[in-house]
């Protein structure tokens, strides 16, 4: 995944050397020279994440930190402060000024990388979340403005899983004061109170006994209801494979055994700030605006928001340069459903495909009912290649499972016809680039159904 990443040192020696390493990563990079500037860098550009050295003539790190999350248009924007500084307690400086991580020079390349990633990732669905809030303005339902930084975490529920009672007691004893905690040390009951328990971020030991803690982490990041709470793991300093691993899979954040308490309720505030200001997007877009923009069947997107949603990508993708495709599909044969079952059968089988749709993509995909038994699926970041895998994958599940019904005969199997198509840099239009997929499904049809299509000439207009 491509990203704009803002580069602040006072040095221009350690800018040209950072950038090196992001250009070679494919991310695009712009720089800043001071405090001052990569503010206004940060409201004028927006990047995804910014690196930001801590001495600096002028204002330093720390309060350029500060000011940007005290400024609720770019609070949301990952700040790793990059620095020679390397006590605990500048550590704990950086993370209560409002940044994500706190690396040390010289940097050491792979954690570098893997922390960019996993903030890039993190910030792509912050956006869609944002977006989505956007869209709700445009329809007429108005948002609310909030901050991720400022927003109270005290009294946020916490899961322990560590089965070190000493280690676990000065946590618990230390993080009581601002946090609800809950401890397990029987790992085997872990999973079951984790997705039971609504909790706002999830302490794992690596060093758990008779588990293998990341594989543990790994395990509830699969579950729907654990997906969007933040994972901390507690990771042996020596052990940099573990933590690199974990950022790579998924892994929200980490902090180093032994623990340093104000460390890790820095790593726990910030985690739980984000997670709580995803929520209230998502719980304002929800309750405010749900009956205009959902279908009232399937409880997927409708059409209307679509429209608007679609325009307001295809405008992001063709500002930033980045890819971005759409998925059309279609159920095969509907109308002998209905016809043969009646339309409360019909309706059982567009709830049930709404269903595989969504468990099939990424959360920052827009699935959507276009109408009748025709489904949209939006997909930012995402080139031709990607949007077919995606497609063939939802084919698959739709073609493998059994549509179980009211009706006496128990289960339908179907299957859907799906074409694919992708923003082009020639000027591209949302009008035309659901044309295309359109025409790609069509050609399905009449090719004999069951199978993805992708739009005629993408893969030369692709680039």
């Amino acid at each position: 995944m491509s990203a704009l990443i803002l580069v602040v040192d006072d040095t221009p020696a350690n800018i040209m050397l950072l950038e090196a390493k992001l250009t070679n990563e494919y991310y695009d990079v712009i720089t800043a020279i001071d405090g001052f500037e990569a503010l206004k860098k940060a409201r004028e550009f927006s990047p995804d994440l910014i690196l930001l050295d801590v001495m600096m003539p002028g204002m330093d790190g720390f309060e350029t930190c500060r000011k940007m999350k005290e400024d609720a248009s770019i609070s949301h924007i990952p700040v790793v402060m990059v620095t020679a500084l390397n006590s605990v307690e500048d550590r704990v400086n950086g993370l209560q000024a409002g940044a994500d991580d706190f690396l040390t020079k010289p940097i050491d390349d792979a954690a570098l990388m893997a922390r960019v990633k996993s903030l890039v990732r993190i910030k792509a669905l912050i956006d869609e979340l944002r977006r989505r809030d956007q869209t709700g303005n445009e329809m007429g339902v108005p948002g609310q403005e909030k901050n991720s930084f400022t927003m109270d975490v005290h009294g946020s529920r916490l899961l322990l899983i560590d089965d070190d009672i000493i280690q676990s007691k000065r946590i618990l004893d230390g993080m009581a004061s601002r946090f609800v905690i809950e401890h397990v040390s029987k790992v085997d009951d872990a999973l079951k109170i984790a997705q039971d328990g609504a909790f706002d971020c999830i302490l794992v030991s690596t060093q758990l006994t008779d588990v293998d803690g990341l594989r543990l982490s790994m395990h509830m990041k699969t579950k729907e209801e654990l997906r969007h709470v933040p994972l901390i793991i507690m990771v042996d300093e020596e052990e940099r494979d573990i933590m690199l691993k974990g950022l790579e899979l998924g892994v929200n954040d980490y902090v180093s055994l032994p623990v340093d308490m104000n460390e890790l309720t820095a790593r726990v505030q910030t985690q739980v700030r984000r997670k709580k200001y995803q929520d209230a997007l998502k719980s304002n877009y929800q309750q405010t605006i749900s009956m205009a923009i959902t279908d009232g069947l399937t409880g997927l997107y409708n059409r209307h928001f679509l429209s608007t949603h679609l325009m307001n990508m295809v405008k992001q993708a063709q500002t930033t340069g980045r890819p971005m495709s759409q998925v059309i599909l279609d159920v095969d044969h509907f109308k002998r459903v209905n016809d043969t079952y009646g339309h409360d059968v019909g309706d059982e089988v567009l709830v049930k495909l709404g269903k595989i749709i969504v468990g099939s993509i990424r959360s920052a995909d827009l699935a959507a009912r276009y109408g009748g038994e025709e489904f949209v699926v939006l997909m930012p970041e995402t080139d031709i290649i990607q949007a077919a895998d995606a497609a063939e994958r939802i084919r698959i599940a739709v073609e493998k499972t059994p549509f179980k019904v009211s009706h006496a005969i128990g289960e339908l199997s179907l299957t859907v016809s799906v074409g694919v198509s992708h923003l082009r840099k020639d000027g591209d239009t949302p009008h035309e680039l659901h044309k295309r997929a359109d025409e790609a499904l069509y050609r399905g049809k009449q090719n004999g159904r069951n199978q993805v299509q992708l739009a005629i000439n993408e893969y030369s207009n692709a680039g």
